[in-house]
């Protein structure tokens, strides 16, 4: 009888221990710390007041406030972002950043939340007019470092000279003085660069295929490896601000098109 007492009231322990366990997994995320670059318009920057402003940011508070938690946002280099993201300066990353097989490795992400095409931009009197390897070949060709930019023209660019840098303003001023032929990015970032008096030496020469391995699926957001209600929460905010309208409300924002892609 003692035995079958004691067990009962274990079992009956572990039950309520259970119930609260639950309970507080469903309700434990309170608040979010989210890296950003703030150097990547029209997705993300900060302006010359410290304001942190683009499409990356205003998809991240809309998520937050669609998943009702506070969110903080840390600036961290683009290069050390992951690493940062890994050693817990931030719990999230909504920076562009592509999903890709390669930092699948290391980190996990949400579904995409846009997708856009890379470009190449030239001078305006340049004599480029073949984005293709060959129209390339002997060419110096700006991109930032650690992008599936970068990865693209390694792949199938073989023929430039590859200069990297570890912000678009590097390549935008190199190319602008003439110390570069060519640059690529994505081609809403150099497309909304040409809109500004920085951008007015150069054009678009022409926008690329996306290849499905290096460029990916498109842009998510990163989450440490193993925080999976994290991940499924910002899923799920994802579908939920494009079927309620928000998401379209800040893309229209920004841009004359659907950025979420295909």
């Amino acid at each position: 009888m003692r035995i079958s007492k004691y067990l009962t009231l274990a079992a009956s322990a572990a039950a309520l221990a259970l119930t609260v366990g639950i309970a507080q997994a469903d309700n434990h995320i309170k608040s979010i710390k989210i890296g950003t670059e703030g150097a990547y318009p029209p997705f993300n920057n900060l302006t010359s007041d410290g304001k942190l402003e683009g499409f990356d940011i205003d998809i991240a508070n809309a998520l937050c406030e669609q998943m009702k938690v506070e969110c903080e946002f840390v600036t961290n280099d683009w290069d050390g972002m992951i690493p940062s993201l890994i050693a817990g300066k931030f719990d999230a990353i909504i920076a562009s950043m592509s999903i890709t097989e390669e930092r699948m490795e290391k980190v996990d992400f949400s579904d995409k939340y846009y997708n856009t095409p890379p470009a190449i931009a030239v001078p305006k009197d340049s004599d480029i007019t073949d984005a293709s390897d060959a129209g390339l070949k002997g060419k110096v060709l700006g991109a930032q470092s650690s992008t599936t930019h970068s990865n693209y023209a390694e792949e199938k660019l073989p023929s430039v000279e590859l200069r990297l840098y570890p912000t678009p303003d590097e390549y935008k001023l190199d190319i602008a003085s003439g110390r570069v032929d060519a640059v690529i990015d994505d081609v809403v970032v150099l497309s909304d660069w040409l809109k500004t008096d920085d951008g007015a030496c150069c054009k678009i020469l022409d926008t690329l295929t996306p290849d499905p391995v290096i460029n990916g699926p498109g842009a998510g957001i990163a989450i440490r490896k193993g925080e999976d209600e994290l991940r499924e929460m910002f899923s799920e905010a994802i579908i939920a601000i494009r079927e309620n309208g928000k998401y379209k409300e800040i893309n229209d924002k920004y841009f004359e098109f659907d950025v979420y892609g295909e």
